[in-house]
Protein backbone atom coordinates (compact mmCIF):
# COMPACT_ATOMS: atom_id res chain seq x y z
CA UNK A 1 0.00 0.00 0.00
CA UNK A 2 1.32 3.53 -0.59
CA UNK A 3 2.40 5.98 1.99
CA UNK A 4 2.11 9.57 1.95
CA UNK A 5 5.58 11.19 1.43
CA UNK A 6 6.47 13.92 3.64
CA UNK A 7 9.89 16.23 2.53
CA UNK A 8 11.59 17.40 5.72
CA UNK A 9 13.87 20.65 4.73
CA UNK A 10 16.02 21.50 7.81
CA UNK A 11 20.25 22.27 7.89
CA UNK A 12 19.50 20.87 11.59
CA UNK A 13 20.63 17.30 10.85
CA UNK A 14 20.05 16.30 14.77
CA UNK A 15 16.36 17.47 14.18
CA UNK A 16 15.79 16.05 10.60
CA UNK A 17 16.83 12.52 12.33
CA UNK A 18 14.13 12.88 15.50
CA UNK A 19 10.88 14.13 12.72
CA UNK A 20 12.31 11.20 10.71
CA UNK A 21 12.63 8.57 13.49
CA UNK A 22 8.82 9.82 14.59
CA UNK A 23 7.05 9.78 11.13
CA UNK A 24 8.54 6.52 9.91
CA UNK A 25 7.10 5.47 12.73
CA UNK A 26 3.60 6.64 12.31
CA UNK A 27 3.78 5.06 8.55
CA UNK A 28 5.14 7.66 6.22
CA UNK A 29 7.80 7.60 3.20
CA UNK A 30 10.37 10.25 4.23
CA UNK A 31 12.73 12.15 1.94
CA UNK A 32 14.72 14.70 3.63
CA UNK A 33 17.10 17.74 2.44
CA UNK A 34 19.75 19.34 3.99
CA UNK A 35 18.74 23.30 2.78
CA UNK A 36 16.75 25.48 1.05
CA UNK A 37 18.40 24.62 -2.96
CA UNK A 38 18.22 20.93 -2.33
CA UNK A 39 15.18 21.02 -0.87
CA UNK A 40 13.78 22.34 -4.07
CA UNK A 41 15.50 19.46 -6.06
CA UNK A 42 13.89 17.06 -4.10
CA UNK A 43 10.44 18.71 -4.44
CA UNK A 44 10.35 18.84 -7.98
CA UNK A 45 11.80 15.47 -8.77
CA UNK A 46 9.68 13.82 -5.91
CA UNK A 47 6.68 15.69 -5.71
CA UNK A 48 5.96 15.22 -2.18
CA UNK A 49 2.61 15.30 -0.78
CA UNK A 50 3.61 17.48 2.29
CA UNK A 51 6.51 19.30 3.32
CA UNK A 52 7.95 20.35 6.64
CA UNK A 53 9.99 23.40 6.32
CA UNK A 54 12.63 25.12 8.40
CA UNK A 55 12.22 28.95 8.59
CA UNK A 56 15.88 29.89 8.84
CA UNK A 57 18.43 28.00 6.74
CA UNK A 58 22.08 29.04 5.03
CA UNK A 59 21.50 30.47 1.71
CA UNK A 60 17.61 30.51 0.88
CA UNK A 61 15.53 31.11 3.36
CA UNK A 62 12.02 29.05 4.26
CA UNK A 63 10.11 32.17 2.72
CA UNK A 64 11.81 32.28 -0.33
CA UNK A 65 11.93 27.99 -0.81
CA UNK A 66 8.22 28.21 0.14
CA UNK A 67 7.32 30.92 -3.02
CA UNK A 68 8.80 28.51 -5.30
CA UNK A 69 6.97 25.45 -4.04
CA UNK A 70 3.79 27.28 -4.48
CA UNK A 71 4.71 28.45 -7.73
CA UNK A 72 5.48 24.83 -8.61
CA UNK A 73 2.57 23.08 -7.31
CA UNK A 74 -0.07 25.59 -5.62
CA UNK A 75 -1.72 22.81 -3.53
CA UNK A 76 1.41 22.17 -2.04
CA UNK A 77 0.68 21.75 1.88
CA UNK A 78 3.74 23.34 3.43
CA UNK A 79 4.45 22.83 7.44
CA UNK A 80 6.59 25.66 8.62
CA UNK A 81 8.81 25.29 11.58
CA UNK A 82 11.11 27.50 14.02
CA UNK A 83 12.82 27.95 16.68
CA UNK A 84 13.17 32.13 15.87
CA UNK A 85 9.94 33.22 13.91
CA UNK A 86 7.33 35.66 15.19
CA UNK A 87 4.14 36.66 14.43
CA UNK A 88 5.30 38.66 11.37
CA UNK A 89 6.83 35.56 9.71
CA UNK A 90 3.48 33.39 10.25
CA UNK A 91 1.20 35.87 9.02
CA UNK A 92 3.66 36.29 5.92
CA UNK A 93 3.74 32.76 5.84
CA UNK A 94 0.06 32.90 5.49
CA UNK A 95 -0.21 35.04 3.02
CA UNK A 96 1.74 32.93 1.17
CA UNK A 97 -0.70 29.66 1.63
CA UNK A 98 1.34 28.22 4.21
CA UNK A 99 -1.04 25.08 6.19
CA UNK A 100 0.80 25.71 9.60
CA UNK A 101 3.45 27.39 11.36
CA UNK A 102 5.21 25.23 14.15
CA UNK A 103 7.59 26.31 17.27
CA UNK A 104 11.02 24.42 18.24
CA UNK A 105 11.30 22.61 20.03
CA UNK A 106 8.55 20.27 18.34
CA UNK A 107 5.60 19.05 20.40
CA UNK A 108 5.52 15.73 18.14
CA UNK A 109 1.96 15.09 19.46
CA UNK A 110 0.63 17.73 17.92
CA UNK A 111 2.51 17.76 14.91
CA UNK A 112 1.21 14.25 14.37
CA UNK A 113 -2.34 16.04 14.14
CA UNK A 114 -1.30 18.53 12.21
CA UNK A 115 0.03 15.89 9.70
CA UNK A 116 -3.21 14.57 9.53
CA UNK A 117 -4.79 18.23 8.80
CA UNK A 118 -2.81 18.99 6.30
CA UNK A 119 -2.54 15.36 4.18
CA UNK A 120 -6.64 15.23 4.79
CA UNK A 121 -6.57 18.58 3.29
CA UNK A 122 -4.69 18.07 0.37
CA UNK A 123 -7.02 14.96 -0.56
CA UNK A 124 -10.02 17.09 -0.43
CA UNK A 125 -8.85 19.82 -2.09
CA UNK A 126 -8.07 17.01 -5.02
CA UNK A 127 -11.77 16.16 -4.61
CA UNK A 128 -13.30 19.46 -4.94
CA UNK A 129 -11.10 19.92 -7.95
CA UNK A 130 -12.76 16.86 -9.51
CA UNK A 131 -15.77 17.69 -8.37
CA UNK A 132 -15.96 21.18 -10.03
CA UNK A 133 -14.15 19.86 -12.84
CA UNK A 134 -17.39 17.75 -13.26
CA UNK A 135 -15.42 14.29 -13.20
CA UNK A 136 -17.20 12.50 -10.54
CA UNK A 137 -20.78 12.92 -11.57
CA UNK A 138 -23.20 13.09 -8.66
CA UNK A 139 -21.66 12.61 -5.72
CA UNK A 140 -23.87 9.96 -4.91
CA UNK A 141 -23.15 8.13 -7.84
CA UNK A 142 -20.05 6.74 -5.99
CA UNK A 143 -22.35 4.26 -3.92
CA UNK A 144 -22.00 1.04 -5.08
CA UNK A 145 -24.87 -2.24 -4.62
CA UNK A 146 -27.88 -2.75 -5.46
CA UNK A 147 -29.43 -4.29 -2.16
CA UNK A 148 -32.43 -2.24 -0.06
CA UNK A 149 -30.27 -1.04 2.52
CA UNK A 150 -27.88 0.64 -0.22
CA UNK A 151 -31.19 2.21 -1.87
CA UNK A 152 -32.20 3.40 1.49
CA UNK A 153 -28.77 5.02 2.59
CA UNK A 154 -28.90 7.01 -0.80
CA UNK A 155 -32.50 7.88 -0.49
CA UNK A 156 -31.69 9.10 3.04
CA UNK A 157 -28.53 11.09 1.42
CA UNK A 158 -29.72 12.94 -0.50
CA UNK A 159 -32.90 14.17 1.95
CA UNK A 160 -29.84 15.63 4.23
CA UNK A 161 -28.11 16.86 1.57
CA UNK A 162 -30.77 19.18 0.41
CA UNK A 163 -30.69 21.79 3.44
CA UNK A 164 -27.25 20.70 4.66
CA UNK A 165 -28.08 21.97 8.17
CA UNK A 166 -29.29 19.38 10.49
CA UNK A 167 -26.78 17.55 12.33
CA UNK A 168 -26.63 13.87 11.52
CA UNK A 169 -25.04 10.84 13.57
CA UNK A 170 -23.85 7.85 11.23
CA UNK A 171 -23.79 5.14 13.29
CA UNK A 172 -23.20 1.02 12.29
CA UNK A 173 -19.57 -1.24 13.05
CA UNK A 174 -16.45 -0.02 11.90
CA UNK A 175 -15.41 -0.65 8.12
CA UNK A 176 -19.44 0.07 6.96
CA UNK A 177 -18.41 2.98 5.38
CA UNK A 178 -19.88 5.95 7.83
CA UNK A 179 -16.33 8.25 6.53
CA UNK A 180 -17.48 7.62 2.86
CA UNK A 181 -21.02 8.75 3.09
CA UNK A 182 -20.12 11.77 5.18
CA UNK A 183 -18.12 13.09 2.14
CA UNK A 184 -21.22 11.71 -0.09
CA UNK A 185 -23.51 13.97 2.54
CA UNK A 186 -21.46 17.26 1.94
CA UNK A 187 -20.44 17.08 -1.62
CA UNK A 188 -24.17 16.66 -2.53
CA UNK A 189 -25.02 19.80 -0.45
CA UNK A 190 -24.93 23.37 -0.58
CA UNK A 191 -22.24 23.21 1.25
CA UNK A 192 -20.08 21.43 -1.31
CA UNK A 193 -17.77 24.60 -1.84
CA UNK A 194 -16.94 24.81 1.63
CA UNK A 195 -14.54 22.98 4.01
CA UNK A 196 -15.05 19.45 5.01
CA UNK A 197 -13.14 18.71 8.49
CA UNK A 198 -12.58 15.04 9.15
CA UNK A 199 -11.72 14.53 13.13
CA UNK A 200 -11.29 11.74 14.57
CA UNK A 201 -12.24 11.86 18.17
CA UNK A 202 -9.98 8.87 19.08
CA UNK A 203 -6.82 9.72 17.82
CA UNK A 204 -6.12 13.25 19.20
CA UNK A 205 -4.18 13.05 23.15
CA UNK A 206 -6.77 14.14 25.56
CA UNK A 207 -4.28 17.13 26.47
CA UNK A 208 -4.85 19.05 22.44
CA UNK A 209 -8.41 18.18 21.95
CA UNK A 210 -10.05 20.77 23.22
CA UNK A 211 -7.66 23.10 21.38
CA UNK A 212 -7.88 21.63 18.45
CA UNK A 213 -11.45 21.89 18.58
CA UNK A 214 -12.17 24.84 19.40
CA UNK A 215 -8.26 26.78 18.98
CA UNK A 216 -6.47 28.74 21.29
CA UNK A 217 -5.38 32.27 21.91
CA UNK A 218 -1.59 33.38 21.49
CA UNK A 219 -0.23 32.73 25.30
CA UNK A 220 -2.90 30.66 26.45
CA UNK A 221 -0.53 28.41 27.65
CA UNK A 222 2.94 27.26 27.16
CA UNK A 223 4.32 27.12 23.86
CA UNK A 224 1.13 28.52 22.82
CA UNK A 225 2.89 31.09 20.74
CA UNK A 226 0.58 32.08 17.69
CA UNK A 227 -3.18 32.25 17.59
CA UNK A 228 -4.29 28.81 16.87
CA UNK A 229 -8.30 28.01 14.72
CA UNK A 230 -9.38 24.98 16.03
CA UNK A 231 -11.57 23.04 13.26
CA UNK A 232 -15.06 24.12 13.95
CA UNK A 233 -13.85 27.56 13.08
CA UNK A 234 -11.97 26.08 9.67
CA UNK A 235 -14.91 24.34 8.99
CA UNK A 236 -17.02 27.60 8.95
CA UNK A 237 -19.44 27.24 5.59
CA UNK A 238 -18.82 23.76 5.05
CA UNK A 239 -18.74 20.22 6.86
CA UNK A 240 -17.36 19.10 10.30
CA UNK A 241 -17.23 15.27 10.30
CA UNK A 242 -16.67 13.72 14.25
CA UNK A 243 -15.51 10.41 13.75
CA UNK A 244 -15.68 8.18 17.08
CA UNK A 245 -17.52 10.70 19.11
CA UNK A 246 -18.50 7.82 21.16
CA UNK A 247 -14.55 8.00 22.39
CA UNK A 248 -15.21 11.65 23.54
CA UNK A 249 -14.00 12.33 27.34
CA UNK A 250 -16.66 13.57 29.48
CA UNK A 251 -14.79 16.78 30.23
CA UNK A 252 -15.26 17.96 26.76
CA UNK A 253 -18.85 16.68 26.02
CA UNK A 254 -20.42 19.38 28.14
CA UNK A 255 -18.82 21.84 25.96
CA UNK A 256 -19.74 20.20 22.72
CA UNK A 257 -23.25 20.22 23.71
CA UNK A 258 -23.03 23.74 23.97
CA UNK A 259 -21.59 24.47 20.83
CA UNK A 260 -23.72 22.07 18.95
CA UNK A 261 -26.85 24.17 20.43
CA UNK A 262 -25.47 27.74 19.27
CA UNK A 263 -22.75 27.03 17.32
CA UNK A 264 -20.75 29.90 19.49
CA UNK A 265 -17.49 28.82 21.05
CA UNK A 266 -14.40 30.40 22.65
CA UNK A 267 -10.70 29.80 21.41
CA UNK A 268 -9.29 28.41 24.58
CA UNK A 269 -7.82 31.66 26.64
CA UNK A 270 -10.22 33.95 24.79
CA UNK A 271 -12.67 35.53 25.88
CA UNK A 272 -14.93 36.45 22.88
CA UNK A 273 -17.52 34.27 21.86
CA UNK A 274 -17.06 33.36 18.25
CA UNK A 275 -20.45 32.35 15.47
CA UNK A 276 -19.97 30.25 13.01
CA UNK A 277 -22.06 28.21 10.88
CA UNK A 278 -21.29 24.80 10.49
CA UNK A 279 -23.15 21.45 9.97
CA UNK A 280 -22.21 18.93 12.04
CA UNK A 281 -21.56 14.78 11.50
CA UNK A 282 -20.77 12.61 13.80
CA UNK A 283 -20.14 8.90 13.74
CA UNK A 284 -19.05 6.09 16.26
CA UNK A 285 -19.12 2.29 16.05
CA UNK A 286 -20.07 2.09 19.90
CA UNK A 287 -23.48 1.42 21.15
CA UNK A 288 -23.91 4.98 22.64
CA UNK A 289 -27.11 4.46 24.41
CA UNK A 290 -25.10 1.74 26.54
CA UNK A 291 -22.60 4.45 26.99
CA UNK A 292 -25.21 6.36 28.24
CA UNK A 293 -26.33 3.87 30.78
CA UNK A 294 -23.10 3.27 32.03
CA UNK A 295 -22.70 7.12 32.62
CA UNK A 296 -19.79 6.99 29.90
CA UNK A 297 -21.56 9.34 27.77
CA UNK A 298 -24.28 12.24 28.46
CA UNK A 299 -27.71 11.99 27.45
CA UNK A 300 -28.71 15.20 26.40
CA UNK A 301 -24.99 15.16 24.09
CA UNK A 302 -26.42 11.78 22.53
CA UNK A 303 -30.27 13.97 21.90
CA UNK A 304 -28.61 16.55 20.33
CA UNK A 305 -26.90 14.22 17.62
CA UNK A 306 -29.25 12.37 17.22
CA UNK A 307 -31.51 14.89 15.33
CA UNK A 308 -31.20 12.12 12.21
CA UNK A 309 -29.60 8.79 12.90
CA UNK A 310 -28.70 6.74 9.90
CA UNK A 311 -27.27 3.61 10.69
CA UNK A 312 -25.77 1.59 8.26
CA UNK A 313 -25.87 -2.30 7.69
CA UNK A 314 -22.52 -4.67 8.37
CA UNK A 315 -21.83 -6.53 4.55
CA UNK A 316 -22.90 -9.28 5.80
CA UNK A 317 -26.56 -8.41 6.10
CA UNK A 318 -26.46 -7.59 2.18
CA UNK A 319 -24.34 -9.88 0.78
CA UNK A 320 -26.32 -9.31 -2.74
CA UNK A 321 -23.93 -6.09 -2.75
CA UNK A 322 -20.41 -7.83 -2.37
CA UNK A 323 -19.99 -8.94 -6.15
CA UNK A 324 -20.63 -5.45 -7.23
CA UNK A 325 -18.35 -4.27 -4.24
CA UNK A 326 -15.62 -6.72 -5.52
CA UNK A 327 -15.36 -6.06 -9.04
CA UNK A 328 -15.52 -2.44 -8.18
CA UNK A 329 -12.47 -2.96 -6.17
CA UNK A 330 -10.75 -5.26 -8.52
CA UNK A 331 -10.81 -2.55 -11.36
CA UNK A 332 -9.47 0.36 -8.57
CA UNK A 333 -6.56 -1.80 -7.88
CA UNK A 334 -5.96 -3.29 -11.35
CA UNK A 335 -5.35 0.35 -11.99
CA UNK A 336 -3.35 1.16 -8.91
CA UNK A 337 -0.67 -1.28 -9.47
CA UNK A 338 -0.91 -1.48 -12.86
CA UNK A 339 -2.16 -4.83 -13.52
CA UNK A 340 -4.23 -5.93 -15.72
CA UNK A 341 -7.00 -8.09 -14.55
CA UNK A 342 -10.40 -9.19 -16.28
CA UNK A 343 -12.72 -10.78 -13.59
CA UNK A 344 -13.27 -13.32 -10.41
CA UNK A 345 -12.97 -16.69 -10.66
CA UNK A 346 -16.40 -18.18 -9.23
CA UNK A 347 -14.85 -20.17 -6.65
CA UNK A 348 -13.23 -16.49 -5.44
CA UNK A 349 -16.72 -15.00 -5.65
CA UNK A 350 -18.82 -17.53 -3.81
CA UNK A 351 -15.88 -18.00 -1.54
CA UNK A 352 -16.39 -13.87 -0.84
CA UNK A 353 -20.47 -14.08 -0.93
CA UNK A 354 -20.14 -17.10 2.06
CA UNK A 355 -17.55 -15.30 4.19
CA UNK A 356 -19.46 -12.56 7.43
CA UNK A 357 -16.74 -10.03 6.19
CA UNK A 358 -16.79 -8.56 10.50
CA UNK A 359 -14.50 -5.78 8.95
CA UNK A 360 -16.91 -5.58 6.40
CA UNK A 361 -16.18 -3.44 3.34
CA UNK A 362 -12.72 -2.31 4.32
CA UNK A 363 -12.06 -6.02 4.78
CA UNK A 364 -13.37 -7.00 1.16
CA UNK A 365 -11.34 -3.81 -0.14
CA UNK A 366 -7.49 -4.94 1.80
CA UNK A 367 -8.70 -8.70 0.65
CA UNK A 368 -8.72 -8.08 -2.89
CA UNK A 369 -5.81 -5.81 -2.45
CA UNK A 370 -3.76 -8.39 -1.05
CA UNK A 371 -5.27 -10.59 -3.74
CA UNK A 372 -4.22 -8.55 -6.23
CA UNK A 373 -0.91 -7.84 -5.51
CA UNK A 374 0.05 -11.71 -5.37
CA UNK A 375 -2.03 -12.87 -8.29
CA UNK A 376 0.06 -14.31 -10.95
CA UNK A 377 -3.54 -14.66 -13.26
CA UNK A 378 -5.52 -11.74 -14.96
CA UNK A 379 -8.25 -13.67 -12.82
CA UNK A 380 -8.29 -13.21 -9.18
CA UNK A 381 -8.26 -16.99 -7.67
CA UNK A 382 -9.34 -17.95 -4.55
CA UNK A 383 -6.03 -18.95 -3.94
CA UNK A 384 -4.51 -15.51 -2.55
CA UNK A 385 -7.88 -14.52 -1.01
CA UNK A 386 -7.16 -14.80 2.97
CA UNK A 387 -7.23 -18.15 4.69
CA UNK A 388 -10.36 -16.93 6.73
CA UNK A 389 -12.26 -17.40 3.89
CA UNK A 390 -11.98 -20.70 3.37
CA UNK A 391 -13.34 -21.91 6.60
CA UNK A 392 -16.95 -23.05 6.88
CA UNK A 393 -19.52 -20.85 7.29
CA UNK A 394 -20.92 -20.03 11.27
CA UNK A 395 -23.54 -22.21 12.23
CA UNK A 396 -26.87 -20.13 12.83
CA UNK A 397 -27.23 -18.89 15.76
CA UNK A 398 -30.77 -20.12 16.45
CA UNK A 399 -29.28 -23.87 16.12
CA UNK A 400 -26.21 -22.56 18.39
CA UNK A 401 -28.27 -22.13 21.36
CA UNK A 402 -31.39 -23.89 23.33
CA UNK A 403 -34.54 -21.98 22.95
CA UNK A 404 -34.13 -20.51 27.21
CA UNK A 405 -30.48 -21.11 28.25
CA UNK A 406 -26.95 -21.08 27.31
CA UNK A 407 -25.95 -24.29 29.97
CA UNK A 408 -23.98 -26.33 28.58
CA UNK A 409 -23.54 -24.14 25.42
CA UNK A 410 -20.41 -25.44 22.98
CA UNK A 411 -19.22 -23.68 19.94
CA UNK A 412 -20.15 -25.54 16.84
CA UNK A 413 -16.83 -26.22 14.92
CA UNK A 414 -17.36 -23.40 12.52
CA UNK A 415 -17.40 -20.77 14.94
CA UNK A 416 -20.70 -18.75 15.46
CA UNK A 417 -21.47 -14.87 14.60
CA UNK A 418 -21.41 -12.94 18.32
CA UNK A 419 -23.94 -10.39 16.49
CA UNK A 420 -26.23 -13.37 15.28
CA UNK A 421 -26.69 -14.48 18.84
CA UNK A 422 -27.18 -11.70 20.14
CA UNK A 423 -30.06 -11.09 17.16
CA UNK A 424 -31.37 -14.83 18.36
CA UNK A 425 -31.15 -13.97 22.00
CA UNK A 426 -32.96 -10.69 21.18
CA UNK A 427 -36.10 -12.14 19.32
CA UNK A 428 -36.05 -14.63 21.94
CA UNK A 429 -36.40 -12.71 24.64
CA UNK A 430 -39.78 -10.67 22.75
CA UNK A 431 -41.27 -13.88 21.84
CA UNK A 432 -40.54 -15.18 25.71
CA UNK A 433 -42.25 -11.73 26.69
CA UNK A 434 -45.28 -11.86 24.08
CA UNK A 435 -43.66 -8.46 22.76
CA UNK A 436 -44.00 -6.59 26.28
CA UNK A 437 -40.24 -4.09 25.82
CA UNK A 438 -40.13 -3.91 29.65
CA UNK A 439 -40.82 -7.44 30.27
CA UNK A 440 -37.98 -8.43 27.60
CA UNK A 441 -35.43 -5.77 28.33
CA UNK A 442 -35.78 -7.17 31.90
CA UNK A 443 -35.29 -10.89 30.88
CA UNK A 444 -31.78 -9.39 28.88
CA UNK A 445 -30.90 -7.58 31.71
CA UNK A 446 -30.44 -4.35 29.60
CA UNK A 447 -32.41 -1.35 29.35
CA UNK A 448 -34.97 -0.39 27.97
CA UNK A 449 -33.67 2.23 25.68
CA UNK A 450 -31.01 -0.44 24.79
CA UNK A 451 -33.67 -2.84 23.89
CA UNK A 452 -35.35 -0.64 21.46
CA UNK A 453 -31.91 0.27 19.97
CA UNK A 454 -31.54 -3.15 19.33
CA UNK A 455 -34.60 -3.71 17.97
CA UNK A 456 -34.09 -0.92 15.44
CA UNK A 457 -30.39 -2.30 14.76
CA UNK A 458 -31.81 -6.08 13.57
CA UNK A 459 -34.89 -4.79 12.08
CA UNK A 460 -37.57 -6.85 14.81
CA UNK A 461 -40.96 -5.41 15.04
CA UNK A 462 -42.13 -6.46 18.48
Amino acid sequence: MAHDRILVVDDDELQRWAVRKHLAGWGYEVIEAADGQAGLEMFSSHLPDLVLLDLQMPGQSGMDVLKQMRAIDPNTVVIMVTAHGGVKDAVAGFKLGLFDFLSKPLDFDALGVTLRYGLEARRLRSEVARLRDGQLGAADDGIIGTSEAVADAVKMVRKLAVSGASTVLLTGESGTGKDFYAKVMHFSSPRAGGPFIPVNCAAIPDTLMESELFGHEKGAFTDARFLKKGVFELADGGTLYLDEIGELKPALQAKMLRVLESLTFRRVGGTREISVDVRVVAATNRDLDKAVEEGEFRRDLLYRLRVIEMDLKPLRERREDIPDLARHFLTECSVKFHKPMTGVTKAAMDAMCRYDWPGNVRELRNAIERAVILEESTELTVEYLPDRLAAPAPAPADAALSAGSTEGFMLPPGGVSLERVEESLVRQAIAAANGNQTRAAQLLDISRDALRYKLKKFGIEP
